[in-house]
């Protein structure tokens, strides 16, 4: 009796809360409905004399960290030299890699090293070398292993471009995404410090010399469930975050920054598991009260490649993970005070409430509400209707984010393809949100121990 008395008002707090959760993702996604609308539109509508390809345009720096990416670096950095770009220096920064990487880029690229010193100091673990190309805008800094923030900022500090582009080693940027990037910047020189662009997966794509020729799904499921992930998290959730000046993340993948903006709040920080969430938080922190502008623009596209092992994509949702709740708790200050606008009145709790607590949340009532029926203590209706909230809403939410794929961008054209992303939005809810749940658990359990190692994802390279 005592049992069955706690067990009613736990689930009705569990429905309450996932009601709370997907409610919230609703909205988001509704506002990302009418801002990619009014994006993919003005998109459309360039006149054909396109003032962005002007030689006037401020220069960027592509930092590339590079740790044991020999199977796909080659094809990565001539991605990045084949970008319509007037002005793009290409700067690859090998971290300590103990594979054949460094030799990847030297050879494969005619490079030489550059026997000056550097004549300013770098502040980043040591630099053994620095390699350059005499035909190309490509450079190289060799240095001891500091992990990936030490090595973004051995680019940041040693470009003299006034912004710079973060790319990760495993990733193709499409020709023009430089370029488009790269508006928010021109709209608005004065206000805007930094612009993320979409990260979509590779895995199951057809590529030749650094460019995706074929977009496609891949024979595995766990990457195709993450294509539907990424569609989410990029074509809905951080347009709609964009739109109400809440956005907090800017992928590591593909983010562009203004230089000086960067330097100026110290760089990335080496202390955090991720980096980019907390630079993009302190660079709100920073400037709160100025008239700046962190914006997300949905059509520039960076391919990826992504985890194909559960293990290993445990490990990088358990680092993402750990990230959030560090960043979260390094900048508590800001959360619900008025000063830093909607970052502290709304995007920094609701990371707090859905983002962090949510994945918890949800993992026990994965456990109680299922338990409490059948113990007897919900009726089937009760049951139904938290299945309908915790279930339906959510493939609503990952529906709706295919729509707005094949509405707006089309890049996944055949039938097949989109009747496998509606299938794979499906099955994402059993079992794979009940394996997240239980990723996140056990990343606060390593987060409070204060466990936090990253491990290496092995890359297999493109395709």
């Amino acid at each position: 009796m005592v049992l069955n008395s706690l067990l009613w008002p736990i689930s009705v707090f569990f429905v309450a809360y996932f009601l709370l959760v997907n409610g919230s993702y609703l909205v988001i996604h509704l506002v990302s409905f009418v801002v990619l609308r009014q994006s993919v539109r003005d998109w459309l509508l360039k006149p054909t004399y396109d003032p962005y390809r002007s030689p006037f345009l401020p220069g960027i720096a592509v930092v590339v960290p590079a740790y044991n990416e020999e199977a796909v670096i080659a094809d990565s950095v001539r991605s990045l030299l084949n970008l319509e770009y007037p002005q793009v220096e290409v700067i690859v920064v090998n971290d300590g890699s103990t594979d054949g990487t460094l030799e990847a880029v030297t050879d494969g690229f005619d490079l030489d090293r550059i026997d000056a010193p550097i004549p300013y100091e770098l502040p980043c673990e040591p630099v053994h070398d620095v390699y350059q190309s005499a035909e190309r805008n490509l450079v190289v800094i060799d240095k001891d292993n500091g992990g990936k923030a030490d090595a973004l900022n051995a680019g940041v500090f040693f470009t003299d471009q006034p912004l710079f582009c973060a790319i990760d080693a495993d990733s193709m940027v499409e020709r023009a995404a430089l370029l488009e990037v790269a508006e928010p910047f021109l709209r608005q020189p004065t206000q805007t410090i930094a612009t993320g662009g979409a990260v979509r997966v590779v895995n199951g794509c057809s590529t030749s010399r650094g460019i995706v020729t074929t977009v496609g799904l891949s024979d595995n499921r766990l990457v195709n469930i993450q294509v539907v992930e990424y569609l989410r998290a990029f074509l809905s959730g951080r347009v709609g975050l964009s739109g109400l000046d809440s956005l907090l993340i800017i992928s590591g993948a593909f983010g562009l920054f203004r230089t000086s903006a960067v330097r100026e709040v110290g760089g990335y920080s080496t202390e955090t598991i991720t980096e980019d969430m907390e630079l993009v938080v302190r660079l709100h922190r920073h400037f709160a009260g100025t008239d700046y502008r962190v914006e997300f623009v949905p059509y520039p596209v960076v391919w990826t490649e992504v985890p194909s092992k559960r293990t290993v994509l445990g490990r990088q949702r358990m680092r993402w993970f750990q990230g959030l709740l560090e960043t979260l708790w390094i900048h508590r200050s800001m959360i619900g005070r008025r000063e830093y606008g909607a970052i502290g009145l709304f995007a920094l709790p609701f990371f707090l409430l859905v983002e962090a607590l949510g994945p918890l949340v949800e993992g026990l009532g994965y456990v109680f509400v299922p338990a409490a029926f059948l113990l007897g203590v919900l009726n089937v209706s009760f049951f139904l209707l938290f299945l309908a909230i915790a279930i339906g809403v959510g493939t609503l939410l990952s529906w709706l984010s295919v729509l707005n794929e094949v509405l707006s961008f089309q890049r996944y054209r055949t039938p097949s393809d989109i009747a496998s992303l509606l299938g794979y939005a499906l099955l994402e809810h059993f079992p794979y949100r009940q394996w997240k749940a239980a990723i996140a658990w056990l990343a606060l359990v390593r987060y409070v121990s204060g466990n936090a190692e990253w491990g290496e994802m092995v890359r297999t390279g493109f395709e």
